[in-house]
């Protein structure tokens, strides 16, 4: 069993708490990580059997910031959320790391309120890793978390998105591209014109890409606003939930195609599997001083045992500690 423990947030998710629960605990036994659950005791002890798992632990919390909640009220409001607790229990060394599926905007909250921001760094930024078939993961940043931007904050979302495929993603020098509209150095709004000549000073940099590069093997790390960056992500999750839908429609749709798909499907599954975000283990805040994963809303118990994983990993990675180094070096 690891030093790592990592604080799950019990109450956030669509799913919570029965599904939270359950990955909370399969996570104690097969993450190597310890788990701290935190929640309502009224709504989760009833999930849990008598004999915790070796490594596993329970902490009340009274309050829940839920999904519609605002996010700045929220964690402002709700001390004693299992939200703000996770946050805390990573601030005071109870825990390593953090995990909750809840309210984004509330679980980036009480990220910054509780641990704060890794010096030098002006906004936070989420990263998510994007499924390329056939090649590792694209890392997508910032997909939410600082909506309206500077250039040089791009900048410094570049070298944060960089450091983080090193060290997740083992990619040792990873190709860098600002989100656009066209491939050219002149394309784009504002923003992205003021951007572009600031990133080419940056190792990897390959200059503008555009959104149907991101799930290709052409880079490795693009580069965003968050309201531009989420649009990005939410539109993919529609369009790839739609083809799944109509794909598997067809194959059910006549008894000939029936037979067809007895050929095809374990192929089909195979790469639906590749794309299943709950693989993932969700998207990292880059920019705080701690280890927080934030899960999509709709995770399984599989997802969050995912989650731990990656918080874990990236505590044993010393992640926060490569961030600080790469802002560092910028200054």
């Amino acid at each position: 069993m690891t030093d790592v423990v990592v604080a799950v947030d019990a109450m956030g998710g669509d799913r919570a708490p029965e599904e939270i629960a359950a990955g909370a605990l399969a996570a104690a036994t097969e993450s190597g990580a310890g788990v701290l659950l935190i929640g309502q005791e009224e709504a989760v002890r009833p999930l849990l059997p008598a004999d915790l798992p070796a490594g596993f632990e329970f902490v009340h919390a009274s309050e829940v910031v839920g999904m519609h909640d605002d996010p700045a009220v929220g964690v402002r409001t709700k001390k004693d959320s299992s939200l703000v607790r996770c946050a805390e229990a990573v601030r005071d060394g109870r825990a390593a790391a953090m995990v909750s599926a809840g309210n984004t905007g509330a679980a980036m909250g009480a990220a910054l309120l509780r641990m704060g921001r890794i010096k030098g760094v002006a906004r936070p930024a989420v990263a998510v890793p994007i499924p390329v078939p056939g090649s590792g993961p694209t890392v997508l940043l910032d997909a939410g978390a600082t909506v309206d931007c500077r250039p040089e904050w791009l900048v410094q979302f570049a070298r944060l998105g960089a450091e983080y495929a090193r060290v997740r993603h083992g990619i040792e020098a990873p190709r860098v591209g600002l989100l656009s509209n066209g491939e050219e150095a002149g394309k784009g709004d504002e923003l992205r014109k003021a951007a572009h000549p600031l990133m080419a000073a940056l190792p990897g940099f390959v200059g503008n890409v555009e959104g149907r590069d991101v799930m290709t093997d052409a880079v490795d790390v693009v580069v965003t606003d968050g309201f531009t960056g989420n649009v990005l992500l939410k539109g993919f999750e529609g369009a790839l939930r739609m083809m799944v839908n109509l794909v598997f429609g067809a194959l059910g749709a006549t008894e000939e195609a029936e037979k067809a798909s007895e050929v095809i499907m374990p192929g089909l599954l195979a790469a639906a599997a590749d794309l299943d975000p709950d693989g993932t283990g969700g998207a990292m805040l880059l920019g705080v001083d701690g280890v927080c994963v934030i899960s999509h809303g709709s995770s399984s118990a599989r997802a969050i045992v995912n989650a731990v994983r990656v918080a874990a990993d990236a505590v044993t990675a010393g992640i926060v500690d490569r961030m600080k180094e790469s802002v560092r070096d910028a200054s």
